[in-house]
């Protein structure tokens, strides 16, 4: 019935649709294998893309080539660029989508994207001969053939959902859960896990009481994720702010001994980071209050996301509670919020290229591997994609550096450090953050995805003459000057002080209050200069003026690292011959098997005299 594939995807969420994307524009024949054609993408939790660190991630898969950002841009409601009041490291675009049109773009972008065939089943098992990936098999009983197979399940492995004191098997609510592979995985010696999360009631939007609440409203200069031409929309839809209170805490409380977080029934840890409802009134009982986000599902459903009121207690107290809420009085539930465990498989057993150690071809992406959200899901998938075709036609594999990208710091932190609860990225775990900024990713990625076939050659050139024309709008700033009679009633509005002599564009630029529209209004020959740039170069331009000595620090100390990070280490090596390391060192090193000194350096246990020792070792 089916011919053999060069890649199986198993599961067709954020990861399984950019892992198929990828390899099948770089030419492979993929197959991509779903429970649920209706359910392509689904967005199971929040109808958003993007925010802290995660608008980098998507803005760095889109500038290798895959499609989360042009998806998003075809699907968003409301845009915001969070953190505009720090510095440019911190700046994180974010956007409200419309759920089922995000769902159905990602659909009909698969369907157009040459050699990639959708199959809906469930795979229960893999095929393997002498240690190497053949295949699947799925409850239809049929085997199907392929030279590998990325595995992207999310919560569906022997997923367990949990509503008060009921309990029920499910890998999303109204969805079956998968059994068979991690029992399969186990006995091939893999190590598996137990991870929790979770997600609020949905809500009828016409029961709410909306001047109860603050509004919150995207952009009036509206962005969009996408380096490419994909239109800004052309209108946006209303959010709304409003909080908890007292009595909504104690009506939550009335359900705290059916709660299966408190009653011990769920075991997995969740995320830390997104809490549920009741473990923030439990942990931060000194709060009289908490934000609640209301996030409309699209532009023509009433159905609302309640954000910060995620719940597994008892639907009848979901609700009481919910109605305790300004606003909220007279809500009516679509759906309650519920908790979901389900398996993971920790990802000190994957190589940096997502392949994993015990079985040839055989790639993990998403939340298989303990991380949450859709973004971290996506950008892991991209690479799974990318190097398993690598693979296949004897390339070698691409590992994303710590500084040069947070898919880089992502995978990286996964294989080198592990996690023990569901992984999130943040700025913080990002040392060189100044250089990964949200608006140079296509600056920093372009050329990559270029060579792997996924950016096409205009689009390069596109790119390239973003830099050649921001470089040389910095020149400008450096060798124009502007006399004080010109600048000085400019500065004294914006209370900095005034000039006595000639100075540089860039010097004025420079100040904090100052930024490159001020510049711009001077007089009519500096206008008319910067009306021949892009909006986008502008920016580029003003930020390398204003971060300049802060760039040169940064980069000098990725000068230094890059001796360790380019000193490879092969995988096979007996750390055990070097009795001079640490037996926790030897240890882990040969558990986690580093590619590089540098990854080493970074694991735990592995102290700077190992490295010491291993750096000798390899010099030799």
């Amino acid at each position: 019935m089916f011919d053999k594939y060069n890649i199986i995807v198993v599961g067709a969420g954020h990861a399984g649709c950019e892992a198929a994307a990828a390899a099948a524009n770089m030419g492979s024949k993929v197959l991509l294998i779903t429970m649920n054609m209706g359910t392509i993408a689904q967005m199971s939790c929040n109808p958003a893309m993007g925010g802290v660190a995660k608008g980098q991630i998507v803005r760095e898969v889109d500038a290798m080539g895959g499609y989360s950002g042009i998806i998003t841009d075809r699907s968003t409601i409301q845009f915001r660029m969070l953190n505009l009041s720090k510095g440019p490291a911190m700046w994180s675009p974010r956007a409200q989508i419309d759920r089922m049109r995000f769902a159905e773009e990602w659909r009909l972008a698969l369907e157009r994207t040459p050699n990639i065939d959708l199959w809906q089943d469930t795979v229960n098992g893999l095929l393997i001969k002498d240690g190497r990936i053949k295949g699947v098999h799925t409850s239809m009983g049929l085997e199907i053939q392929s030279d590998a197979v990325i595995l992207t399940n999310g919560t569906f492995l022997n997923g367990v959902i949990h509503i008060g004191e009921k309990r029920f098997g499910g890998g999303r609510t109204a969805e079956k859960a998968v059994s068979g592979i991690t029992e399969q995985l186990v006995s091939l010696g893999f190590e598996s896990g137990r991870m929790k999360t979770g997600t609020p009631p949905r809500v009828d939007g016409r029961s709410l009481d909306y001047a109860k609440m603050e509004e919150q409203w995207g952009d009036g200069k509206r962005g969009k994720f996408s380096f490419t031409d994909t239109p800004l929309t052309k209108e946006q839809r209303c959010c709304w702010i409003t909080y908890t209170n007292a009595e909504v805490h104690e009506t939550l409380k009335e359900g705290f001994e059916k709660s299966p977080m408190f009653t011990g029934r769920i075991k997995g840890l969740g995320p830390r980071y997104c809490p549920s409802i009741e473990d923030k009134i439990n942990r931060f009982a000194e709060r009289e209050r908490h934000q609640i986000f209301v996030e409309p599902e699209g532009w023509n459903t009433v159905e609302i996301y309640v954000n910060g009121f995620s719940t597994s207690l008892p639907e009848d107290i979901q609700l009481k509670a919910m109605r305790k809420i300004p606003g909220f009085e007279k809500a009516k539930m679509f759906r309650p919020g519920y908790a979901i465990e389900y398996d993971y498989f920790p990802p000190l057993q994957l190589k940096a290229s997502l392949e994993t150690m015990r079985m040839d071809n055989l790639y993990f992406a998403g939340q298989i591997n303990g991380t949450t959200g859709y973004e971290e899901a996506a950008c892991q998938g991209l690479i799974a994609g990318i190097n398993a075709h690598l693979k296949l036609n004897d390339k070698e594999s691409i590992i994303m550096k710590r500084s040069e990208s947070y898919i880089g710091v992502l995978i990286d932190d996964l294989v080198t450090k592990g996690t023990e609860e569901p992984y999130r990225m943040f700025t913080s775990r990002a040392e060189h953050r100044l250089l990964l900024r949200q608006d140079n990713a296509d600056i920093r990625l372009s050329p990559l995805g270029h060579s792997l076939g996924l950016i096409s050659d205009e689009r390069l050139d596109k790119v390239n003459q973003k830099v050649h024309h921001s470089d040389r709008m910095v020149s400008y700033l450096k060798k124009t000057s502007v006399d004080p009679q010109t600048a000085n009633p400019m500065l004294r509005s914006l209370n900095t002080s005034e000039i006595v002599q000639n100075v540089k564009l860039s010097q004025l630029l420079s100040r904090p209050q100052l930024n490159i529209n001020h510049l711009r209004d001077l007089n009519p020959a500096f206008e008319k200069e910067f009306e021949s740039y892009e909006e986008d170069v502008l920016e580029q331009a003003e930020i390398k003026v204003k971060y300049e000595s802060y760039f040169d620090k940064e980069l000098e100390i990725v000068g230094k690292m890059a001796k360790m990070e380019d000193q490879k280490i092969n995988p096979e090596f007996d750390y055990q011959k070097l009795g001079s390391l640490s037996k926790e060192a030897r240890e882990k090193l040969m558990r986690i098997k580093p590619h590089t000194l540098g990854q080493a350096s970074r694991i735990s246990g592995v102290s700077p005299s190992d490295i010491s020792v291993l750096m000798v070792h390899l010099l030799k």
